[in-house]
């Protein structure tokens, strides 16, 4: 059974998804890849208690890392992606190419980007920490704004 909610960040309104109490989706206004409001169930704050303050926290600078329970719906090569976000040090970024280099395929990159792009739990799988091989910004379901504001307040070098 799904149920979602809306929370307010810096980023502007973050909808939470959960299904049977665990975290499923993260979306923001605007995003590509956004699932149909009716997917999302019925309205209730309930099961997102925990999700919410761990958000809370880390826009405050205070959380590196987030330690929920997800449940996360893809290909087995998606979730092999998603796994290898999750383990992106906050304040760090990875290219896609080193991303299908630690994946065993170093031909992927570009698998590696539709993955990531796909990603339905954004911020928390931190998807914005990937970045071209020159480091240049491409590509971010979020939009290209919010994912260098992300970067930059993650590196410190810039406040909410």
């Amino acid at each position: 059974m799904k149920q979602h909610t809306v929370i307010d960040s810096p980023y502007g309104p973050l909808t939470l998804v959960a299904d049977d109490g665990v975290l499923c989706g993260l979306y923001m206004v605007g995003q590509r890849h956004r699932p149909p409001e009716e997917t999302f169930g019925e309205r209730d704050d309930t099961p997102f208690g925990e999700v919410a303050d761990q958000l809370k926290t880390y826009f405050e600078g205070e959380l590196k890392e987030f330690t929920l329970e997800l449940r996360m719906s893809g290909t087995p090569f998606q979730r092999s992606v998603w796994d290898q976000l999750r383990q992106i040090p906050y304040g760090e970024t990875r290219s896609y190419g080193e991303l299908a280099e630690a994946l065993g395929n170093a031909g992927a990159s570009r698998a590696v980007g539709l993955a990531n792009g796909k990603n339905p739990i954004g911020i928390i799988v931190p998807c914005h920490r990937v970045v071209g091989a020159n480091g240049s910004l491409t590509g971010y379901g979020g939009g290209l704004d919010r994912k260098q504001r992300l970067l930059d307040f993650e590196s410190g070098t810039a406040l909410f």
